[in-house]
């Protein structure tokens, strides 16, 4: 993988989008472990029972899960636990499942990274799974390098890249750009962290706030 920064194109109206914290953290897991693959999950608000047959998700938050063994089914298993409890007390959901792979020009989703999709799916019906594409990525290249698939009528289905923005586009330049000169990626904290160091906090809310100081201050 490679350390990068995208910009998605911002568009009028979309069936995905990002909240700024939720995708500076993708990116910045991303940067923090530049030659892992890396997986987290996504968090969105539940839905109304008058919104249940929607499309429309916008994603709340991320969830950093691994950088070392990214399907140990165990691990796996006591993360999605843990973060499904975490989410139900902030009013969220786990509505999807981003992933990086090691290598800068494979898009691929591999067998263990459906199955956790699928697991997902499962309790959301429209889930999210989503690649990040590092190939040609440089700063202020006016593209959206998130390939995000949803989950419709059973099947895995590829959302086109106008169907996926970001809020204020250019915004997470700036921030992202700011978080990584100043190496902030390094305080993030995902699960092979916390397992490695029970103390280091996985819900990152003190990174959060930096992320937010940083988001605010560009805007």
């Amino acid at each position: 993988m490679v350390i990068f920064v995208i910009t998605c194109i911002h568009v009028k109206m979309a069936d995905v989008s990002f909240s700024s914290r939720a995708y500076c953290k993708i990116i910045l897991h991303a940067a923090k472990y530049p030659h892992c693959a890396i997986n987290g999950l996504l968090l969105a608000k539940q839905k109304n029972k008058s919104d249940s047959k929607s499309t429309e998700i916008r994603i709340e938050d991320a969830i950093p899960l691994f950088h070392i063994c990214l399907h140990v089914s165990p691990m796996a298993e006591i993360a999605l636990t843990m973060v499904d409890q975490y989410a139900t007390s902030k009013g969220l959901i786990i509505v999807g499942y981003y992933l990086a792979n090691e290598n800068r020009n494979d898009l691929s989703t591999d067998k263990p990274a459906h199955r956790i999709a699928d697991k997902i799916a499962e309790n959301y019906g429209n889930a999210l799974l989503v690649v990040i594409d590092n190939k040609e990525i440089s700063f202020g290249v006016n593209s959206n390098h998130l390939r995000v698939s949803q989950y419709i009528d059973g099947k895995w289905k590829l959302k086109d890249i106008t169907d996926v923005i970001c809020d204020k586009g250019v915004t997470h330049t700036d921030a992202v750009y700011s978080l990584l000169k100043t190496e902030q990626y390094k305080n993030l904290v995902d699960f092979d962290n916390h397992l490695d160091d029970i103390s280091l906090d996985w819900q990152n809310r003190k990174f959060n706030k930096i992320v937010d100081e940083a988001v605010e201050k560009h805007k």
